[in-house]
C-alpha cells in the first residue's frame, strides 16, 4: 500500500464530535458533519491562499511631483518592463479619479497576451489611491499606493493583496512564476524611478512577500 504525503497541516484532521447544547445527533450525522468540516478546511487550505506584496522606495522629490507622476496613467508604461508588452487601450485621457476605468493589454508570459481592466476605487489627492482588477489574470488584485513626505523627499509605499486562480496549480506556480515576475517588475520600476528622479540617501527600500 502506498502512502500519500501532503503538506496539509495535521491540525486540519483534529476535529471534535460535539453536538450543540440541547441537540442530540446520531453518530452517522456527527460523522457526516465532521467530514464536511474536514473537506471545507482542506478546500480553504488548498484554494483560498492570499498573498501580499509590500514595497517601499524613497525619492528626492516633492510629494506634489510624486503625485503628478503616479496619478497620470500614461506613466505606468514607463515603469513597466518592455518585455511585458504593456499597452493602454483606453481610460488614460484624464487625471486619476475615483471610479476611473482603465483598459490595457499585458503579456505576463512570452507568447501570451491578455486584457486587464482596472478600476481606481479610492483617491485622496496627494496621499494615496487604490486600484482593483475588474478583469484580468488574477483571481484578486487590490493595490494600494501611498505617498508620504519624509526628510529630503517622499516615501512611496505599495501594498498589493492578490490571489492566483487555478487552485493548487496556482499555488504551485506562485513561487516559481508569479512571485518571481512581480519581483522583476518592482525591481525594474525602482531602477526607472531612480533614473528619472534620483535616489534619496538613507531612504527606504523594501520589497517582501507574505501569505495568509
Amino acid at each position: 500500500m502506498y502512502k500519500i504525503k501532503t503538506n496539509i497541516p495535521s491540525s486540519l484532521f483534529h476535529l471534535k464530535s460535539r453536538s450543540p447544547v440541547g441537540v442530540s445527533y446520531t453518530d452517522d450525522v456527527i460523522l457526516f458533519i465532521n467530514k464536511a468540516k474536514l473537506l471545507n478546511k482542506i478546500q480553504l487550505y488548498l484554494y483560498m491562499k492570499l498573498y501580499q506584496l509590500h514595497a517601499k522606495q524613497s525619492l528626492p522629490i516633492t510629494p506634489e511631483a510624486a503625485w503628478a507622476f503616479l496619478a497620470d496613467p500614461k506613466n505606468l508604461k514607463i515603469i513597466t518592463p518592455e518585455h511585458m508588452g504593456f499597452e493602454i487601450l483606453s481610460g488614460d485621457d484624464r487625471p486619476m479619479f475615483s471610479g476611473q476605468i482603465i483598459h490595457y493589454t499585458v503579456s505576463p508570459f512570452k507568447g501570451y497576451t491578455t486584457k486587464w481592466v482596472t478600476e481606481i476605487t479610492h483617491v485622496q489627492e496627494g496621499k494615496y489611491f487604490v486600484d482593483e482588477q475588474r478583469f484580468g489574470p488574477y483571481a484578486l488584485w487590490h493595490h494600494k499606493h501611498f505617498i508620504k513626505a519624509v526628510e529630503g523627499g517622499v516615501e512611496m509605499e505599495d501594498i498589493i493583496d492578490y490571489k492566483i486562480p487555478f487552485g493548487i496549480f496556482g499555488r504551485l506556480a506562485h513561487p516559481i512564476v508569479v512571485k518571481r515576475q512581480l519581483q522583476q517588475i518592482f525591481s525594474y520600476r525602482e531602477k526607472k524611478l531612480i533614473e528619472l528622479f534620483g535616489t534619496l540617501e538613507n531612504g527606504s527600500r523594501e520589497l517582501y512577500f507574505r501569505s495568509f
